[in-house]
This record gives structure tokens, sequence and C-alpha cells, in this order.
């Protein structure tokens, strides 16, 4: 798919980057790995050849971490072509209903999940300009993209947090701002929105939800490593702003 790439991911212990490590790795890419989680961070990089990889315990809701991040990602590997924020910070009651939603929680999960996204752009957007290119890949989600189907979790203790729908919508907003804010500048800024991944859902709320996909339903976190090799190659230079959607067809 390309050249050997550096590529930068924030939680790099998180279960979207947990799947796309290996496809990296396995394609010859370098990574420099972000996380809060020192013991995880500690078990991943003892499975992956020290040349190919940096693992960093940081908190990526601070600038001067995030900086200090990427000096040391620049020291080690020269330039950071990708940067994929996969960060993914929850405040200790996120995920409750519309109606119990507090306030101050509220305001901590938009301003940590929006706001880092934001502030990790301008960091990272930083030191793409100074190297003079960069792309940037943002998660975002089908929740951005679409109502969530709430029939799917009737009979669970799930929920679909209305903050989540709102973040993720916001999330496709910076990218599409970023990316023309940047033109001509040799920069690439994109996002993708997977499907729901699978991580141990209720068996109920797993047949409802396969029931409105085309083939598999659920996705593995892994099944993300396809587009994301696309999207680091030369083959996609031309792809910029794009949201891309990988659902196995639930958002039709």
């Amino acid at each position: 798919m390309g050249n050997k790439k550096t590529i930068l991911i924030t939680g790099g212990c998180g279960i979207i980057a947990s799947g796309i490590i290996k496809g990296l790795i396995s394609e010859g890419h370098n990574l420099i790995l972000i996380d809060n989680n020192a013991k995880k961070l500690k078990e991943i990089s003892s499975q992956i050849s020290s040349k190919q990889h940096l693992t960093i315990e940081a908190n990526i809701l601070n600038r001067n971490e995030i900086d200090l991040c990427i000096k040391k990602g620049l020291e080690k590997f020269k330039c950071i072509d990708t940067a994929i924020h996969a960060a993914y910070p929850k405040s200790k009651e996120w995920g409750t209903k519309f109606e119990d939603l507090n306030a101050d929680f509220l305001k901590e999960d938009i301003n940590n999940q929006l706001g880092s996204a934001i502030i990790l752009s301008q960091r990272i957007i930083s030191c793409f300009l100074k190297q003079g290119f960069g792309h940037l890949i943002h998660i975002s989600s089908i929740q951005g993209i679409r109502s969530p189907k709430f029939d799917h979790y009737e009979g669970t203790d799930m929920t679909s947090p209305i903050e989540y729908s709102a973040i993720k919508a916001g999330v496709i907003a910076i990218t599409k701002y970023l990316s023309k804010y940047y033109r001509k500048r040799n920069l690439r800024i994109n996002c993708i929105s997977p499907g729901g991944i699978r991580n141990n859902q209720p068996i109920n709320f797993q047949e409802k939800y396969n029931n409105s996909c085309n083939s598999k339903g659920l996705l593995d976190s892994a099944d993300l490593i396809g587009i994301i090799l696309f999207l680091i190659s030369d083959q996609s230079k031309y792809i910029n702003g794009q949201n891309i959607t990988i659902d196995d067809g639930w958002s039709l």
C-alpha cells in the first residue's frame, strides 16, 4: 500500500487502536502510541520491535503533553506522516440517559472529547506545517451521521448518549473545517465513521444490530485496517475533508 510511514495514534490502548496496530506493523509502518494507561502500553510494547514503535504515557487533554509526545516522536523517527486521533476520554457518568444528564459531567465530556479533538488537531497540524506535509485522521461514528436505532437498546442496560451523537457529528464538522482552512498547504484531513464495534454487548442487542446490517453486523476493530491503510497510502492523496463510513450497511 505504499512506502513506510510513521503514524502517531492517540488512544493507543483503546479498542479502535487495538485492531489496527497489528495491521500497521505488519505493513512495516512505524508507530507512536500515546495513552494514559501505562500498564497496557507496556504490554503492547513487549509485542512490537523497539525499532518500529514508541510508546508514550501522556494525557492528551494537556496541550504541553501533546507537544512533548510530538517532540519525542520526531526525535525517534524524524517525521510524522499521519496522526490518527482515536482517544476517547470519558467522565465517570458517561452513558447516562438523557433524562438523568448532569450538566457538569456533560460539560466535561463535551470539552474532553470535542475539545481534545480540536487541540490535538492544532498541535499536530503545527508539526505538519513545519515539516511541509501531513495527514490527520479523526475517528467519528455512525452516530455522527444518523440517529441511534433506539429499539436496539430495549431490554438492555445500554444507551446511546445524546452527547455522543453531538460530539461525533462535531468531529466530522472539525474535519471538514480544517481541510478547507488549510487548503493549498500540502495537508490532508479526513475522518472515519465506524459502525458498532464488538465489545461484549448483550446478545439481544447484537441480534437487533446485526439485522440492520448487510453481512457481518457488529465489526471487529481490525475491520478498519483496510481503510486506514488506504488513507495513509499515496493512492488516496486526493481524498481530503471526507468522512468515510464503514458500517456494513447499518446507516442505509
